[in-house]
């Protein structure tokens, strides 16, 4: 009997043993599975966002070797420098008359034929409800909604301060969004889950509603339409992307021209005027500072307060001087310095480099700052009125507007561009300090101490930002006191990342959101996700190579040549 047992025993823990080794080399393996698709998803990931930035960079170059020619051509004619100057600067849309830009929309007739959505104002909730609706089924606003829309909006964005103040006194919760990119679904999925914009539930969506996505009209006529009907619990920040220069590359100009073909240059001078009036960050119960880009070490949050954001129509480039005034001190300047000291942009041979002249309101951050080169020369400007926000409504038109300030508006000061510049297109980064990011080829990156040290000057606790697509569609980095947040999922392709919102209650702590708008990614395993981006990825870089492959055998033969010689020699 007692042998027996100890047989039975011997069994059962040669059967233990063997499951247990089998465990393991079942455990090894999935890690080993999974650390090869982790792999995968990273080499994806780093194909979509290289090739993101590197057109970005290609964006600024380009811009810069126009502007370099522009600084440096000489008309023939008054003529052709007036054609010129409305064609390479800000200023190239006439001025119209008060009455004409006041009845711009007023003059286009809706034809009896047309069953999109009809709009009138006041706005009230249902009709916000009933735009949403609308776009869902693939409806198209009419021209005429859509500029007496954007005038509206301009009348009230005017009135607005360049930093709001929201408090989680009055609401049960704040939903903070991030990057929408003109994806429809995403913003109808976030007000499905989420409920719709009301009093008691306050969103703020942090910039870039539009370009690369096929939906930026759309979410930009819903944005705006939530923001008139609940004017303090609907709030927008500005971001990189509400620019008309970046919009020429990434698709918005070539969305509004091909839904509005008649009337779509109107349309596009208007949103010009529109994104120069958005504000520029959103502070919550002074303590979270929600904007776009990040920060750097010259983020000075009052003269933010206090500078005029409509003067900065675009990011790309600080606005060109009066052509008096740029003659007059060229001369000067061909009088008292030589050739070799004048500003030597980035495609010709660096001799020496360009740094921003010192802010009278940061001289002490400035210096710090000396090896962070400005992009673009730019001049300076007279200073602002003592009420700022006088002086902004006083150069604000009511209409369908100009491109720029009205006559007479004075210019952003380089420190004045650089702050807005800095705010909209800056990241993090893991190690200390603040750099030029020479990836994007705007703003800088910037590290921890940057991040604690404007916390701690304003008495901050938390920054939330945008900018950046991340996989799971947020991240936490410098110990937790800054937050991504993206919520265009599927960005790169239809598995590639997660959209994600925050929430942030009166303790403002923050509540994470996660969604995939897109229905056929839960149907689809982690490897075939994976697989899905990943061809999507090589094919793209595929065609960046056929696009390039003339250059590309250029290096190689110029390659093979220079160690073919090196070999000879030895």
């Amino acid at each position: 009997m007692g042998s027996g047992t100890s047989a039975q025993h011997h069994f059962a823990f040669q059967n233990a043993e063997k499951a247990f080794k089998a465990a393991a080399l079942i455990q090894r393996w999935y890690r080993r599975y999974v650390a090869r698709l982790e792999m995968r998803r990273r080499c994806t990931w780093s194909i979509f966002q290289s090739m993101e930035y590197a057109g970005q960079q290609d964006h600024v170059k380009l811009h810069d070797f126009f502007s370099y020619l522009m600084d440096h051509f000489t008309p023939s004619s008054h003529n052709e420098r007036d054609f010129l100057s409305r064609m390479f600067t800000e200023e190239r849309f006439p001025q119209d008359s008060e009455a004409e830009r006041c009845c711009d929309y007023e003059s286009i007739e809706v034809p009896d034929s047309y069953a999109g959505p009809r709009l009138s104002f006041p706005l009230l909730p249902d009709h916000a409800t009933a735009l949403v609706e609308a776009f869902r089924l693939k409806q198209q606003l009419h021209a005429r909604y859509v500029l007496n829309l954007l005038y509206e909006t301009k009348k009230h964005l005017v009135q607005l301060p360049n930093i709001n103040r929201v408090s989680t006194c009055y609401s049960e919760e704040i939903t903070v969004c991030g990057d929408l990119h003109g994806q429809l679904d995403d913003l109808i999925f976030i007000f499905y889950k989420n409920g719709l914009p009301s009093p008691e539930r306050v969103y703020v969506f942090n910039g870039d509603f539009v370009d690369r996505g096929k939906d930026s009209v759309e979410i930009l006529m819903v944005l705006f339409a939530f923001m008139l009907v609940y004017p303090k619990e609907f709030h927008l920040n500005r971001g990189n992307h509400e620019d008309h220069m970046v919009n020429l590359r990434y698709g918005f100009t070539k969305e509004v021209m091909n839904k509005y073909k008649i009337h779509g240059k109107k349309i596009l001078r208007t949103l010009q005027d529109v994104f120069r009036w958005l504000p520029l960050a959103t502070l919550v119960d002074e303590k979270v500072l929600i904007l776009h880009g990040g920060v750097s070490d010259t983020t000075d949050l009052e003269l933010l307060d206090k500078l005029d954001r409509h003067k900065v129509v675009s990011t790309m480039r600080c606005k060109a001087r009066k052509e008096g005034e740029k003659q007059a001190e060229e001369k000067e300047q061909a009088t008292q310095t030589s050739a070799a000291e004048r500003p030597i942009p980035w495609f010709l041979p660096q001799k020496q480099s360009r740094s921003l002249p010192a802010s009278p309101l940061r001289r002490g951050d400035q210096a710090r700052r000396a090896g962070r080169s400005c992009s673009i020369p730019c001049g300076g400007a007279p200073g602002r009125s003592a009420d700022p926000e006088l002086g902004r409504r006083q150069q604000a038109g009511l209409g369908a507007p100009s491109a720029c300030g009205a006559p007479g508006a004075a210019e952003p000061t380089q420190e004045e561009w650089r702050q807005v510049t800095d705010i909209l297109w800056s990241d993090p980064m893991a190690q200390e300090g603040c750099k030029a990011n020479t990836v994007r080829g705007e703003g800088c990156y910037f590290g921890p101490d940057v991040t604690e040290q404007l916390l701690q000057k304003y008495n901050l606790r938390l920054l939330i930002r945008s900018h950046e697509c991340k996989p799971e569609g947020y991240e936490f980095c410098h110990s937790r006191r800054v937050l991504t947040i993206f919520s265009a999922s599927n960005y790169y392709a239809v598995g590639s990342n997660r959209g994600a919102y925050v929430k942030l209650g009166p303790a403002l702590t923050p509540h994470i959101v996660q969604y995939q708008a897109n229905k056929a990614t839960y149907t689809l395993t982690m490897r075939q996700r994976i697989s899905r981006v990943e061809e999507s990825a090589l094919r793209a870089l595929r065609e960046k190579l056929f696009a390039h492959s003339s250059e590309l055998l250029g290096e190689f033969k110029n390659l093979v040549s220079s160690q073919l010689c090196h070999g000879q020699e030895k």
